[in-house]
């Protein structure tokens, strides 16, 4: 298991892309970090990384080590979860790449549910949204994936997809809030704040308003939903999001929200997911299927792509 030392400070290093910052994270000197380094290069017969004035970057063959470092840093953690449940204890790390919609609520309570039951357990939750949240998969820096609408699916492999009607966001003193459904006409009439056009949620609107061939012209654009969650308690102003990302809202004095009629605008889907292909450790392994357990108990799960 020493060989794994050397893969881990190689990617240390590719994630803080400087040897000498992924020395103090590390918590060795730069010096023996860089020599460590260029005896894998010498080992190799090829360098590992280009240096530049401000840090290194991979070269071709540093792309090749990295991939297959990953891997085998990822099946060392599934080994050692294997491991650790022959002694009864669930013990592992559980890594996350995930929308925003999933950040305020779902993921916190599923999170804090799965640590009561298994309290050694750790989590890293990445917010990542649609080809980013893939790629988090391929590199290793997620086991797993909760993303809205991803771009592609080459790598992806799907466990669990549930449909997510697009909501209307506003003000409870909002006209549209009296409806119990919203035509996407209607909600041209107010001032519109919009997430970008990275986000699954902006892209499900963009194709509808294409088909309604009229125009989204946002007072206001932004990467962050919370931000767009309270902004739309103010004036006129209304927003949008997925089901699972306005349940705090709905508990709220102050939020309504109301699902766009879907004849304006289909439902989008959530994809839970992991590298195709992978085995993944223990942990990860049970906690995707609560997760999937209790998305199936609260949306409509529909077939995998």
């Amino acid at each position: 298991m020493r060989h794994l030392h050397s893969l881990r400070y190689l990617d240390a290093i590719v994630r803080a892309g400087s040897i000498r910052k992924a020395a103090e994270t590390l918590s060795i000197t730069s010096t023996a970090l860089n020599r460590r380094i260029l005896t894998m290069e010498q080992e190799l017969g090829a360098p590992i990384f280009e240096r530049l004035a401000r840090g290194v970057r991979l070269s071709a063959a540093g792309e090749i080590l990295i991939h297959h470092a990953r891997a085998q840093l990822a099946d060392m953690e599934r080994v050692k979860s294997q491991i650790s449940d022959l002694s009864g204890i669930r013990r592992g790390h559980v890594s996350i790449a995930c929308s925003q919609a999933v950040l305020p609520v779902f993921l916190p309570e599923q999170i804090a549910r799965y640590r009561g039951e298994h309290p050694a357990v750790t989590f890293s939750v990445l917010r990542r949204d649609r080809e980013a949240a893939e790629q988090a998969l391929v590199d290793h820096s997620a086991d797993l994936a909760l993303v809205f609408e991803p771009i592609r699916f080459s790598e992806f492999g799907t466990l669990l997809a549930v449909s997510q009607p697009i909501h209307v966001l506003m003000s409870k003193g909002h006209p549209l809030a009296k409806t119990r459904s919203v035509r996407l006409r209607d909600c041209l009439r107010y001032p519109i704040a919009l997430p970008s056009h990275l986000y699954g949620v902006r892209s499900v609107l963009d194709s509808a308003i294409v088909r309604l061939s009229a125009k989204l012209r946002p007072v206001i654009e932004t990467d962050s939903f919370e931000f767009l969650r309270h902004y739309a308690r103010q004036d006129k102003t209304i927003s949008f999001q997925i089901p699972i990302g306005i349940a705090q809202g709905t508990r709220a004095n102050d939020d309504v929200s109301r699902p766009i009629d879907p004849r304006d605008v289909p439902p989008g889907i959530l994809y839970l997911g992991q590298l195709r292909g992978r085995t993944l450790p223990v942990a990860a392994s049970r906690f995707a299927e609560q997760i999937a357990t209790a998305l199936a108990t609260s949306f409509d799960e529909v077939g995998s792509e």
